[in-house]
């Protein structure tokens, strides 16, 4: 996708066997810096301080934290220590497992001479696999706007809600719930996005709108709480959001607020739609409420915000009584009965076991 008119992909090679690059999404939307990832541990840090995130990103990272670690000590001990410590970065998003047992599974029984250059060749591949898929998902769900678009007075949009940040920065390009609005938005099918702020870490505000700027598409930021409110005046035309794990019968886990969204959506008709790719299915959980575990993240979360002063600078602020409790839930998980349907790469899903075994084979 582009900023200002330049393509970029959310994760680069920098040095081939040496480093990658990334956008350190922690500093959008005040400013916009890439940061060189040269070790395991820089890569590992990436995904747990959220310079990445987005489960399809978090996996991409994963991959070349594994080729770097190759290059760095590629023995069985090294790859395994490797493995654990990339593994403790984020519990709820499945592709990360799923990017790691990818390596894993290509470097075990090989001679330790050749595993730095399968692992960056491997990780290069999951990295154009992820943008092949994000195109696929895109054309699925395309239909699903246009379908909408002719039913509508000639120039009004299809208005779409979406929560969080599934676009390409969640990514390595396109997105998973933007896709279908992007390439909708390309093919002149007039479109507008509601766009929720996404507390605590403001992914909406800060990641969404953002490249929906940068890329041209019309959109409008509201507060976490007004999605309810503007259904019931025949405001939102459908939902569309991402997930970071979808469950074997199609429950989907995803930012906190996302439930709350697909309540207020199935009382008032509205469709909720979730896109994803297949390795965002965990095939080994069926209850996503009783088996995902929740990652609980830090308190400051909540209880500071960052913003820019009227001097330009970037601080942050306390917005919360000093020594208050916190207790700050990542993720949610929306049960696959509220659940409209799945937007995957090979197709639209019924949200339920059968649905989802009519498109993939175990």
């Amino acid at each position: 996708m582009e900023i200002d008119g330049t393509p970029y992909r959310t994760i680069w090679v920098e040095t081939p066997g040496r480093s990658v690059g990334i956008i350190d999404q922690t500093k959008l939307p005040h400013r916009f810096e890439t940061v060189t990832l040269a070790s395991l541990e820089d890569a590992a840090r990436a995904i747990s301080d959220m310079l990445v995130r987005g489960a399809p990103l978090i996996g991409a990272t994963a991959a070349y934290g594994m080729a770097l670690a190759a290059s760095e000590d590629p023995s069985d001990a090294g790859l395994a220590r490797a493995y654990d410590r990339l593994y403790r970065t984020r519990p709820t998003a499945v592709n990360l497992r799923w990017a790691l047992d990818q390596m894993r599974a290509l470097l075990d029984n090989r001679a330790e001479g050749e595993r730095a250059a399968l692992a960056w060749a491997r990780a290069a591949e999951i990295c154009d696999e992820d943008v092949e898929i994000s195109k696929a998902i895109g054309r699925n769900g395309l239909p699903l706007i246009e379908a909408i678009a002719v039913t509508k007075p000639a120039g009004e949009p299809v208005n779409i809600l979406t929560h969080c940040n599934a676009g390409w920065l969640a990514t390595v390009d396109w997105g998973t719930a933007t896709a279908p609005i992007y390439m909708a938005y390309e093919k002149g099918v007039p479109v507008h996005v509601w766009v929720d702020e996404t507390r605590p870490r403001n992914q909406g505000a800060s990641l969404t709108a953002w490249e929906l700027g940068r890329h041209g598409v019309p959109h409008t930021l509201i507060a976490d709480n007004v999605g309810g409110h503007l259904m019931q005046h025949g405001l939102v035309d459908l939902c569309i959001t991402g997930t970071d794990r979808t469950t074997a019968r199609g429950d989907v886990c995803n930012k906190i607020g996302t439930y709350l969204k697909a309540l207020a959506a199935e009382d008032n008709g509205v469709p909720f739609y979730v896109a994803l790719p297949s390795t965002t299915i965990d095939w080994t959980v069926e209850d996503g409420v009783a088996e995902i575990p929740i990652e609980q993240r830090g308190g400051e979360e909540l209880t500071r915000i960052a913003g820019r002063a009227a001097d330009g600078q970037v601080v942050e602020v306390d917005i919360a009584p000093e020594g208050v409790a916190v207790r700050n839930d990542a993720f949610d998980v929306t049960p696959a009965r509220l659940v409209t349907g799945l937007i995957t790469e090979r197709g639209v899903a019924e949200a339920s076991k059968e649905g989802l075994a009519a498109l993939f084979e175990r």
